[in-house]
C-alpha cells in the first residue's frame, strides 16, 4: 500500500470543500444569479463602464496630407490628430464640452467627405488639405503648445475628448456625408447657402439662433474714409451724404442688394471688397469716412460656433445642436466610408 495514500486522500477533500463552499456562502443570497439592488447597480456600472470605453475610442488610422501652408511642405498625420488639430484651430477650447463635440463632427464630415471623393481642389499634388480657412485651420500639437501655453494641459485633453467621444461619427443626407459649413457668429439668423453661393442645398437652411446675440462677436465697428469706400467698391457716392440704398434682403436678415445711383452691388461683393466681418451691415457718413457696423462674423451658412456654445450652455447635447443647423440630416457610422478610403492605400 502506498504510505502517501491517505495524505493525497485528505488533500483531494479539502481541495473539494474550498471549491464547494463558496457556492454554499453565495447561493443563498443569488440564487446562482445575480438579482436584487446589488445586481442591478453592478449591471449598470458595466454597462456606464462599456460605453464609455466605446465613445472614446480613436478614429481609424487614417492618414491626412496636410499642405503646410507657412512652409510649402505637406505634413502626414492621422485622422485624430489631423481633427484635434482641426478643433483647436477653429474653436475656443473653453468652450462647452457639447458645442467641441459638435465642431469635432463638422470637421471629421469635412475631411471624410473630402477623402471619399478624392477632392484635391486648392492642394499642390500629394495633399488632401490645407491648413488655411480654405479648407480648415489646422495646427499640429507643437503649435498648439505654443498657442496654450501653460492651459496646455487641459485644453488639449478636453480637446481629445470631444474628437474621441464623437469616433467614426459623420453626418449624413441621403446616406452621403454632407458639405458641414460652421462660421464664428450669427446676426441672430443663420443663411440659406444660395443666398451666399451658387446652389439650393436642402440641409442648408436659415434658421434662428438667438444664443449668439450679446457675444464678444456680435456687433463690430469699422471706419474707412470715403475715398477709399469709393474705390473699393467702383461707385461715387453723392454729394448730399446719401451712401447707397439697400434693397433687398435674405432671409437671414442680411443684406442681399444695394443700389449706388443704379450700380447694384450684392451684401456679399460689398463684404469682400471691404473686408467686413458680415454681410448683415449699416453705415452712415461722418465728415469725410464711412463708419459701417456689422453684426455677425462670418459667412453665416451652416453651424454658428457661438450659437452651438449657447446651445450648449442651455444644456443642448452636440447631436442636438447639428441637427438644429444641418436640417434633415443624420449621425451615422463612418466606417463603411474610411473602409474604402483605407482599401486604395
Amino acid at each position: 500500500m502506498n504510505k502517501f495514500k491517505p495524505l493525497i486522500v485528505l488533500a483531494t477533500i479539502l481541495f473539494a470543500l474550498t471549491l464547494v463552499i463558496p457556492a454554499v456562502l453565495v447561493l443563498p443570497f443569488s440564487d446562482g444569479k445575480a438579482s436584487g439592488k446589488l445586481g442591478e447597480d453592478l449591471s449598470a456600472k458595466e454597462r456606464t463602464a462599456s460605453k464609455t470605453v466605446s465613445t472614446t475610442t480613436k478614429d481609424p488610422a487614417v492618414e491626412v496630407a496636410v499642405f503646410r501652408s507657412a512652409k510649402s511642405t505637406i505634413e502626414k498625420v492621422e485622422l485624430e490628430d489631423y481633427l484635434v488639430g482641426v478643433v483647436a484651430s477653429e474653436m475656443p477650447a473653453d468652450f462647452n464640452e457639447e458645442a467641441l463635440k459638435a465642431q469635432a463632427l463638422a470637421a471629421r464630415t469635412y475631411i471624410v467627405n473630402r477623402l471619399a471623393n478624392k477632392d484635391q481642389l486648392g492642394v499642390p499634388k500629394g495633399a488632401t488639405v490645407t491648413d488655411t480657412q480654405l479648407h480648415q485651420v489646422y495646427k499640429n500639437d507643437a503649435e498648439q503648445r505654443r498657442d496654450w501655453g501653460k492651459d496646455y494641459t487641459w485644453k488639449k485633453k478636453k480637446v481629445v475628448t470631444a474628437v474621441r467621444e464623437t469616433s467614426g461619427q459623420i453626418l449624413t443626407y441621403n446616406n452621403k456625408p454632407i458639405d458641414a459649413l460652421f462660421f464664428s457668429t450669427s446676426n441672430g439668423y443663420t443663411e440659406n447657402s444660395e443666398e451666399y453661393w451658387d446652389g439650393e442645398i436642402p440641409y442648408l437652411r436659415s434658421v434662428s439662433s438667438p444664443w449668439d446675440k450679446g457675444t464678444e462677436k456680435f456687433i463690430s465697428k469699422t471706419e474707412i474714409p470715403v475715398s477709399q469706400f469709393e474705390a473699393r467698391l467702383g461707385v461715387k457716392l453723392d454729394s448730399g451724404g446719401t451712401i447707397g440704398k439697400i434693397i433687398a434682403r435674405t432671409q437671414g436678415k442680411r443684406v442681399a442688394k444695394v443700389s449706388f445711383n443704379g450700380k447694384i452691388l450684392t451684401g456679399k461683393e460689398i463684404r469682400e471688397k471691404l473686408d467686413l466681418r458680415s454681410t448683415d451691415f449699416s453705415w452712415q457718413r461722418q465728415g469725410d469716412s464711412i463708419v459701417i457696423t456689422t453684426k455677425g462674423f462670418g459667412h453665416g451658412v451652416g453651424m454658428s460656433q457661438y450659437g452651438a456654445n449657447g446651445m450648449a450652455a442651455e444644456g443642448k447635447n452636440y447631436k442636438d445642436i447639428v441637427k438644429h443647423y444641418y436640417k434633415g440630416v443624420q449621425i451615422t457610422s463612418a466606417e463603411r466610408i474610411l473602409a474604402t478610403v483605407t482599401a486604395r492605400k
